[in-house]
């Protein structure tokens, strides 16, 4: 048995992502929530015109959701709808960045039909005194269970935005995540290496030495790859670049290349950089001054692949967008490029790639077998962003809610 993380590229199942609940990430007032609500709709119903979306949603925000992602509900097989729709499944959810504390789906390429879930340890980003965190770190086997999928226990402390993999046995990862002494005091790149091997079958292992500024704020990671450098495909690394001096991260990001100049991937070769360079916008809060919010990290490296199209971020730059859609389309032929504002999430600590987790195909035959197993649950459904569907819901074939015995902060 050898599990392999597959390229974001290859086929999807589905993706999953979690609604926001109320609390201190999504906002204090009202405008600030539903500002929130709204941007995590967007991406769902962006991503909805080419796969299936599963959406993980607390008991607390079931109506909202409800309303937001479609007024009509309608039962189903699991798995969502064929051809898009949203699928909502309700259980706790206190952080929701799933593709950090959800699973990170694997495959076992001598068994075809397995789906494999890889349950890193989830500490909310170092365990830092805001995080409320102890319901989603169930979320990798709330999932899994819901999927039949086998659960792939690892003790290493980890996030999904904190590695992105070339589907070909290459990871790339930060010395400043999985070396954070808050998240894994006594690894050290061997033991972190070998981890990787075993759970998402990375033989090669390239280390970055950090991430972009803002991400060593109070409300950062430490520093995810996956708002610095991806993979488009094997060989090639879609890097971010800031290219005004006027922002830390133009004196940042060369050192961050010159990693990637020295590195080889697994199959031995040197790796091609495309840069994807950053929008114009440097504060939070443009026109300077002691309240101007600080040095922004919009990076368009947190996009997300999903079938048949890219979903990019968008910050309001009608000039930089254009340019970063027109990078994607060469990155990724054959794909169209959706552009969703993201301002509203970066303002949240993160980008369209960290609020998402992609689930891979399985050949069709083992996915039949796959989806005759699940137990039904309920989804919404929507055309091109708008909601449909018909009524009805059966809850009772909804995952129970999986309550951990911790309290959140």
């Amino acid at each position: 048995m050898a599990w392999r993380m597959p390229a974001e590229g290859d086929p999807h199942e589905r993706t999953w992502m979690a609604f926001p609940r109320e609390g201190l990430t999504l906002g204090d007032s009202d405008a600030e929530r539903a500002e929130g609500y709204a941007a995590w709709t967007a991406v769902a119903h962006a991503i909805a015109e080419f796969e299936p979306v599963s959406m993980l949603v607390d008991p607390s925000e079931w109506a909202r959701a409800r309303g937001l992602l479609g007024s009509d509900t309608a039962s189903g097989a699991a798995g969502g709808p064929a051809h898009g729709g949203i699928e909502l499944l309700e259980t706790p959810v206190d952080e929701f960045w799933l593709r950090d504390h959800g699973p990170t789906f694997v495959v076992d390429d001598d068994r075809p039909g397995v789906l494999g879930a890889v349950d890193w340890v989830f500490n909310g980003w170092g365990d830092p005194g805001w995080a409320q965190w102890r319901l989603s770190a169930e979320h990798a086997r709330t999932i899994a269970g819901t999927l039949g999928a086998e659960v792939v226990s690892s003790l290493l402390v980890n996030e999904g935005g904190g590695i992105h993999v070339d589907g070909d046995g290459t990871v790339l990862a930060t010395d400043t995540v999985q070396l954070d002494p808050r998240r894994n005091p006594y690894a050290d790149r061997a033991r972190v290496e070998a981890e990787f091997a075993r759970t998402i079958g990375a033989t090669t292992t390239i280390w970055l030495p950090r991430g972009l500024t803002r991400d060593y704020d109070e409300f950062g990671t430490n520093g995810h790859v996956d708002i610095v450098a991806a993979f488009a495909s094997p060989g090639r690394v879609l890097l971010h670049a800031q290219p005004d001096a006027r922002h830390p991260d133009h004196a940042v990001m060369p050192e961050i290349r010159a990693a990637l100049e020295r590195a080889t991937d697994a199959a031995g070769r040197r790796l091609e950089i495309v840069e994807l360079p950053a929008p114009a916008q440097l504060r939070d809060r443009p026109g300077g001054g002691s309240d101007d919010g600080g040095f922004v990290d919009y990076s368009y490296v947190n996009h997300l692949v999903v079938n048949g199209g890219v979903i990019s971020c968008g910050f309001g730059d009608p000039v930089a967008d254009d340019r970063a859609r027109g990078i994607l389309s060469d990155a990724y032929p054959g794909r169209r490029v959706v552009t969703v504002d993201a301002r509203p999430i970066f303002a949240r600590g993160g980008g369209i790639h960290c609020i998402t987790q992609q689930q891979p195909a399985l050949p069709a035959a083992a996915d039949l077998l796959f989806r005759h197993r699940t137990a039904p649950a309920e989804r919404s459904q929507h055309a091109a962003g708008t909601a449909g569907g018909t009524a009805g819901r059966d809850r009772s074939a909804a995952p129970e809610p999986h309550r951990p015995s911790g309290e959140p902060r």
